[in-house]
């Protein structure tokens, strides 16, 4: 809480198992949506992910926002199609997230290519692409505060970098 965010999760000795996974609902999570403030649901991936918010309280009828995370550096969302097909499947959405990265290995020319794919599969949806996000380490390699294709940049700081995914 020091950084004025709460964070409603398990701890990490009360689960095991890949973000593939899924997820346990811990009961105050049910609830989440009547917390005061800005919320956000990271709620996994891909249809099965989505089937969550039927079990949080009032999902349906708030002004909750749907944006799909995505990383062209994932065998099912690699391609213009693929991103398609797989947001087509996943009901009401909002906006897509360029997230595209490969850990470490990571390289500018990387994240901007899934930009331009992220954007054109945006176009196709009808969607807006509500942000690029790379690792503040490529701050010096852009100028101004959007990537190439005029989506807006957020720098975001690995904390986790041993991290499997």
């Amino acid at each position: 809480m020091e950084t004025g965010v709460d964070v409603v999760a398990w701890e990490t000795s009360e689960t095991m198992g890949l973000g593939e996974a899924g997820s346990t609902l811990k009961p105050e999570m049910r609830w989440v949506l009547r917390r005061p403030g800005d919320i956000i649901l990271d709620i996994g991936y891909g249809v099965e992910g989505v089937k969550i918010l039927n079990l949080i309280e009032g999902a349906f009828e708030s002004d909750l926002k749907i944006y799909v995370v995505l990383n062209v550096g994932r065998p099912m969302t690699a391609s213009v199609d693929d991103i398609v097909d797989y947001v087509r499947d996943l009901g009401p959405v909002d906006g897509l997230v360029n997230n595209s990265h490969l850990g470490s290995e990571t390289t500018i020319d990387f994240v901007q290519d899934g930009s331009r794919i992220v954007s054109a599969a945006a176009e196709i949806l009808d969607l807006p692409v509500i942000a690029t996000y790379m690792d503040i380490r490529f701050k010096n390699e852009v100028t101004g505060t959007a990537d190439y294709l005029g989506n807006p940049i957020r720098f975001l700081t690995r904390y986790m970098e041993d991290a499997f995914w």
